[in-house]
């Protein structure tokens, strides 16, 4: 996909700093798995979820990731935090409803190393799918 908005990692953060996350992260990194759009199997990225007015979202800060895309394509996860999994479905938010969101999320992770000079480089909340988790059951 050539015309999706995202911000490619630099290789330091995507493959040292994304597996030590979890391990120096764990109140703040959870871990998503997502099934492949193409190939049916499962990936797993550490995300940092929003908790929002009573709700917990996921937020692909960088822009259209390959998660965000897996999720559009088949919207059942799994997400562990601290070590528990659970199986969770989810729903995009709207374009319209995810300024606030943005807005939260860049005041509680802005201070992690990129999150804020990446929300600041993409600043229009359509660059940013955003998904809200709800329970399968």
């Amino acid at each position: 996909m050539k015309d999706r908005t995202y911000l490619k990692p630099p290789w330091m953060q995507r493959h040292v700093g994304n597996r030590l996350a979890p391990l120096f992260g764990r109140s703040v990194v959870s871990r998503l798995s997502v099934r492949g759009r193409h190939s049916g199997r499962w990936q797993t990225v550490p995300v940092a979820v929003l908790e929002h007015e009573g709700e917990r979202y996921l937020v692909s800060y960088r822009g259209l990731s390959d998660w965000a895309l897996n999720l559009r394509a088949t919207p059942d996860c799994r997400l562990t935090v601290r070590g528990c999994t659970d199986d969770l479905t989810t729903e995009e938010v709207p374009e319209a409803e995810r300024p606030p969101l943005l807005a939260a999320y860049r005041e509680k992770y802005g201070s992690m190393p990129t999150v804020s000079a990446v929300l600041t480089a993409l600043p229009d909340p359509a660059d940013h799918p955003v998904f809200r988790l709800r329970d399968q059951h």
